[in-house]
């Protein structure tokens, strides 16, 4: 079938959930199936319907790309014009028209993501762009030094580094709720940065008007701000508002309308190293929702040295630099000959 071309009959797919369809009517076709699943991908031949009961957008499926692609230009006969590059020159453009000759501040964590912002805002402003970075004590394993050596050694970016750790470390005292954490943390953070940037304005030149953060598509949505404004709010992000009203500054969120993928192929396009790139995911909270129960410095240093050896022997065995090789469990699906076989790796 067109939707399965260039695809092996035996495919690995991820597939996430219980629930599954198990009766359609005969006009529909069933085009692939898994042993515990009889239906993961049909069609209405008549009314061009095609559902599958996978995830062919993770990289759990590893030709879940090629099956969305067959479905957009060999099924729809679209055509596939836009490019990230084009992204990128577009939103440099509007950043620059809406910054004008202004200082832009930029929170720069060491993750992908505000990465990527502060990739993208130096390429469109230069040396306009001013990044601060806070040391929560909630971070990596020298997670500070490779910041400073990769943003402002090797990019000669503006970096303004702040050690709060203590107060950060001080505010968790007693508390051991995940979501209390997050906001005690959000609320601390605006406060740091907002000494930083007062200083920052009253030491610059030039006005500081704007704020850029790295905020994605799946932040927003997660937080209930969708575009719909029916969305649950699933998990409290400390970079999707607040912060632009508790400081007076326009927000600036360039990614905002991306996916992590997509924030990743951004990045490459704009030369960020691979190991920045293709980090691992790691929580914006820290190492303070990682730790079960109250956040201490004993706690958090145990905890760091673990990440740091997993991070290592993962990198190790994935050939990976973070999220790029990642194996998981996954099921195998047919879409030839109706072979039946589940596999875990």
């Amino acid at each position: 079938h067109r939707l399965f071309r260039g695809i092996p009959d035996d495919t690995a797919v991820w597939m996430s959930h219980g629930d599954q369809v198990d009766h359609l009517e005969s006009d529909f076709e069933v085009l692939a199936t898994t042993a515990t699943c009889p239906m993961a991908a049909v069609t209405h031949p008549k009314n061009k319907f095609y559902g599958v009961q996978f995830h062919p957008e993770v990289t759990h499926t590893p030709h879940g790309v090629d099956l969305l692609r067959n479905f957009l230009y060999e099924i729809c006969d679209i055509q596939g014009t836009w490019k990230m590059s084009d992204f990128m020159e577009v939103q440099c453009e509007l950043i620059r028209e809406q910054v004008g000759e202004n200082r832009v501040l930029c929170g720069l964590s060491g993750g992908v993501d505000s990465s990527v912002v502060a990739a993208l805002l130096h390429k469109a402003i230069g040396d306009q762009l001013i990044c601060v970075f806070v040391d929560n004590g909630l971070l990596r394993k020298n997670e500070r030094e490779y910041v400073e050596t990769t943003f402002r050694d090797h990019f000669e970016i503006d970096l303004t580094v702040v050690d709060a750790s203590r107060e950060f470390l001080q505010a968790l005292e007693g508390v051991v709720d995940p979501q209390e954490k997050r906001t005690i943390i959000g609320h601390r953070f605006i406060d740091v940065f907002k000494e930083t940037a007062e200083k920052i304005q009253q030491d610059s030149n030039h006005p500081i008007q704007y704020l850029a953060q790295g905020t994605l598509y799946p932040d927003v949505i997660e937080s209930g701000h969708g575009y719909s404004g029916a969305t649950a709010n699933i998990k409290l992000h400390h970079n999707v508002g607040g912060l632009p009203e508790e400081l007076g500054f326009i927000l600036i969120e360039p990614l905002r309308d991306l996916f992590k993928d997509e924030a990743r192929r951004l990045g490459e396009n704009l030369g960020l190293p691979e190991e920045i790139v293709w980090r691992h995911p790691f929580p914006g909270p820290g190492l303070a929702v990682r730790v079960l129960g109250e956040v201490t410095q004993e706690r958090c240093e145990l905890l760091r040295a673990a990440d740091h050896i997993f991070m290592k022997a993962f990198r190790m065995c994935t050939g990976g630099v973070g999220g790029k090789n990642i194996a998981r469990s996954r099921k195998n699906v047919n879409t030839g000959n109706r072979k039946e076989n589940d596999c875990t790796e």
